[in-house]
């Protein structure tokens, strides 16, 4: 790839790499620059511009992310799609992160083109949470790493997998001192149930025995009888040594202690064992806290049937400092026992599909009717958007509601009607945007009569997304000509409420121009709408070519 200055009048076609502000408007790093891009920056005044020119072997930043991304990933882990050479990684299912280190290190060490990020090795991850991250750090890179990269990533096995808790019935025998306080017994049962159940487990066993050999022998024995296929116990006072309390009764039930000890902080006085198949805990204190601690590392490995042994939890020593302290506290989010923070996920993007409109210029003819391949155009159009990661989907009706509605169907979407369906554009979006959860942090908004866009628009506006980055409205173009729909960010739902009449919610892109994106598309699908019959006589011709 050739990459520097270059005159203006020999960049057509180039990648521009830095962001350039002109007088009637900004063009964003990354644009390849077309005729009419070179004529702007004539205009203002810009004679120099810094370029980079891919060769023709070399692999485009997205489609490297992308075919990178795909040789990493391993079981239970889903892609999302690339943008701006990077491509997110993210949890299936709950479950633990499954990694070798080594070997991330070795893709990191293959390129200083090709980067991956992860989460730290066994890391509990909940659904569509981020467990790593693709970046192709040039515009393109060679051909040649990229495949060096891809077979050394599918070289042993996965790179990165998720391994999904399985459902397992759980035991937890407290034990109890004289002056062993009721309310301190209550806790623990309910921070180890929340914990249990939090990672998709039962809490099937929930009893309490005296502080005493024979008695921690008998409850061992009456959970494993119980059917339980981990057994947590919860000494009154903390386990000091393996000869203890605890594991002397595991012992005398006919168990064995595996290991004793843990360097994780909280946590430290743990112990591992198991009775026949079945595994063994002894909780440290600290379990009693809803706050992360080392028996949660344990934990989330044996309910997601990933080994653990003396060896593994002896190497847990680095990272394993979890205390909070003054000056660096750990908040956490949520009840999940192993949530510091909000974790990243995968954005929830809603759809809405607008098909109230009375098709003034068709005459007296529903054009969302319309049939295309023996298809109305209000099912293509609703077909691209249940096949895309938007949801949940909301379709705005109006005009021959039930007409419209039997050709959507009723699988995967809700209906919303639109009594002032006349009144214009804005009126819809503000009634399918009433019908969203809270929840969702964008909305893409997709117009009845355009048959062409398919799902693979959609999620590329979705990679997209990041309004942290400055991408909180994702316009789609192609060769430089801005079409729909668009991605808004929340943020603008309740400027959007407030539009009013048939031109929707343009005049915002206008008006948050910094917070806006654009997304160069494949095919001029994002241009087509189909509003009056000859437009609709020439999608029926390229239908008919195609055939």
């Amino acid at each position: 790839m050739k990459f520097g200055e270059v005159p203006v009048e020999t960049a057509e076609d180039a990648i521009l790499a830095h962001s350039l502000n002109l007088p009637d408007g900004t063009i964003k790093k990354g644009k390849r620059l077309a005729a009419a891009d070179i004529a702007r920056l004539k205009s203002a005044g810009i004679s120099r511009v810094v370029v980079a020119r891919p060769s023709p072997e070399d692999v485009m930043e997205d489609a490297a992310a992308e075919r990178l991304a795909s040789a990493i990933a391993g079981g239970n882990i889903g892609l999302g799609r690339a943008f701006t050479g990077r491509c997110n990684l993210f949890a299936e299912r709950p479950g633990v992160v499954c990694l070798d280190r080594t070997r991330i290190d070795a893709f990191n060490l293959i390129d200083e083109a090709v980067t991956v990020a992860t989460l730290p090795p066994f890391e509990a991850a909940a659904r569509k949470q981020m467990v790593a991250t693709v970046k192709v750090i040039p515009f393109a890179v060679a051909g040649s790493v990229v495949a060096d990269a891809e077979a050394q990533a599918r070289d042993g096995g996965p790179l990165i997998e998720l391994a999904p808790f399985r459902e397992k019935r759980v035991g937890l025998i407290q034990t109890v001192l004289p002056g062993t306080r009721e309310a301190v017994i209550e806790k623990g049962s309910a921070v180890v149930a929340n914990r249990v159940t939090g990672l998709g487990s039962q809490l099937v066993v929930d009893s309490r025995c005296p502080h005493d050999v024979g008695d921690v022998a008998g409850a061992v024995g009456a959970a494993a009888d119980a059917g339980c296929d981990v057994i947590l116990i919860a000494g009154a006072s903390a386990i000091t040594d393996r000869r203890d309390t605890v594991p002397a009764g595991l012992v005398a039930a006919g168990g064995n202690v595996d290991h004793f000890g843990m360097p994780v902080d909280p946590g430290n006085l743990l112990l591992l064992g198991h009775i026949g198949s079945r595994a063994v805990v002894g909780l440290p204190g600290c379990v009693r806290s809803p706050k992360l601690n080392g028996a949660d590392w344990v934990l989330q490995r044996l309910l997601a049937d990933v080994p653990v042994g003396p060896r593994d939890i002896m190497t847990m020593g680095a990272g394993g400092l979890l205390k909070e302290i003054a000056s660096r506290p750990m908040p956490r989010a949520g009840t999940h026992p192993a949530s510091r923070t909000k974790p990243p996920s995968q954005p929830r993007i809603a759809g809405i599909l607008l098909a109230a409109g009375q098709s003034r210029r068709m005459g007296r003819r529903n054009k969302l009717l319309a049939e295309i391949d023996d298809t109305p155009m209000i099912a293509r159009a609703a077909a691209g958007l249940r096949a895309s990661a938007a949801g949940p989907l909301v379709v705005v009706t109006g005009h021959e509601a039930d007409k419209v509605r039997a050709a959507v169907g009723e699988d995967g979407v809700s209906f919303v009607h639109n009594p002032a369906y006349g009144d214009g554009l804005s009126g819809s979006i503000r009634v399918g945007l009433a019908a969203l959860p809270d929840d969702v942090d964008g909305v893409v908004i997709c117009l009845g009569d355009m048959p062409r866009v398919g799902a693979g628009h959609i999620d590329k506006l979705i990679a997209a997304f990041s309004p942290e980055d400055g991408r909180a409205i994702c316009v789609p173009t192609y060769r430089g000509k801005r079409g729909n729909p668009v991605l808004w960010s929340e943020a603008f739902f309740s400027d959007m409420m407030s539009v009013a009449g048939d031109v929707g919610a343009r005049h915002l892109i206008g008006e948050h121009a910094d917070q806006v994106t654009e997304v160069e598309m494949a095919d001029d699908g994002v241009l087509i709408d189909v509003d009056t019959p000859d437009a609709l006589t020439a999608l029926h011709a390229e239908a008919a070519q195609k055939a």
